[in-house]
């Protein structure tokens, strides 16, 4: 098994790749992305390209020829960079990438990250979505991870491989560039005035766990990967000893200024969070992935805001005293 990991940089993408490395059944793990994995890799070879420079992306998908594509360049808005920015390198990477893959002509299967945001929460759209539920985004960033799947699956039918399609509740960690994670840490949490939707979260480490158990069983079709459990904008701000500011509907868009300027800037997708919630069904992923004991939604928040507490160091000087 020769794997690819797109977006190898991210914490995920790292992670992804070092459970890999520990298989006896994968004989090769290569990676590309716009920045450098984050964790010690033992025997992934790793290329940094940026999505922009097609060429050379494709040139080197093109020399591995992959049997298995484990696609992580997937950029979140707010994350790592803007929402244009975001779009723009997951478009460039998810063409280039799968479409290079397929060439090579060893590809055998292809899974994608996506994630709950497909689903959309208009009034009519149902609250704990199954993957039975048509996708109905309702940002951005929703129609992003709808169209990476739709051209993943496109790819797929083409050339005759499996494609699979995890959707993931929002992956919150201490070492994750989350835009929901960083929210949540600052000292004053904009919450909306007049609801309090529940969300789930996924902690990075089952979503890693995801993504190989899916390369492993070849999982065909999309499947929800969300944490038990959910929590919601007021809960969570409780939770972490910060204070809710309630926003109504029209303050909004003042709300979202003054996150940025405290160091936290908010997207579409998270004022959809925020406003109506964010959950979903996972039973089947469980089942078909494997998956056990997966971190609840309450414990990947408390990890969250053990993380970001600061101790003071004590000198010896001050022990003594």
């Amino acid at each position: 098994m020769r794997v690819l990991v797109t977006g190898m940089g991210g914490e995920l993408g790292t992670r992804v790749a070092q459970l890999l490395e520990a298989r006896d059944d994968v004989d090769e793990v290569a990676g590309v992305d716009f920045v450098p994995p984050r964790r010690r890799l033992r025997r992934a070879e790793f290329r940094r390209i940026d999505p922009r420079n097609r060429d050379r992306l494709v040139e080197f998908v093109q020399e591995y020829a992959p049997s298995v594509v484990a696609h992580f360049g997937v950029y979140e808005p707010a994350s790592r960079m803007g929402p244009t920015a975001a779009a723009e390198r997951t478009e460039l990477s998810t063409v280039a990438s799968l479409s290079a893959a397929a060439r090579a002509g060893n590809l055998e299967y292809v899974v994608v990250r996506s994630g709950l945001e497909v689903y959309g929460r208009r009034v009519s759209a149902a609250s704990v979505p199954d993957e039975a539920v048509p996708p109905a985004p309702g940002s951005p960033y929703g129609e992003t991870l709808l169209g990476v799947e739709a051209m993943a699956a496109r790819l797929g039918r083409h050339h005759g491989f499996p494609v699979g399609a995890l959707r993931y509740a929002p992956v919150v960690g201490s070492h994750v560039p989350s835009p929901l994670g960083r929210l949540l840490r600052l000292p004053v949490v904009p919450v909306p005035a007049f609801s309090d939707p529940p969300f789930s979260l996924l902690h990075p480490d089952d979503a890693a766990e995801a993504m190989v158990a899916a390369v492993v069983r070849r999982v065909a079709g999309p499947l929800n990967v969300v944490g038990p459990g959910a929590a919601t904008p007021w809960q969570a701000a409780l939770l972490g000893g910060r204070v809710p500011m309630p926003v109504a509907p029209p303050l909004w868009r003042w709300a979202t200024r003054a996150a940025e300027l405290a160091g936290a800037a908010m997207a579409p997708h998270m004022i959809e969070l925020l406003r109506h919630g964010r959950t979903g069904s996972g039973s089947r992923a469980v089942g078909v992935l494997g998956l056990r004991e997966l971190r609840p939604t309450q414990q990947v928040l408390q990890e969250l805001y053990e993380w970001a507490q600061v101790v003071p160091l004590v000198t010896a000087t001050e022990a003594v005293a």
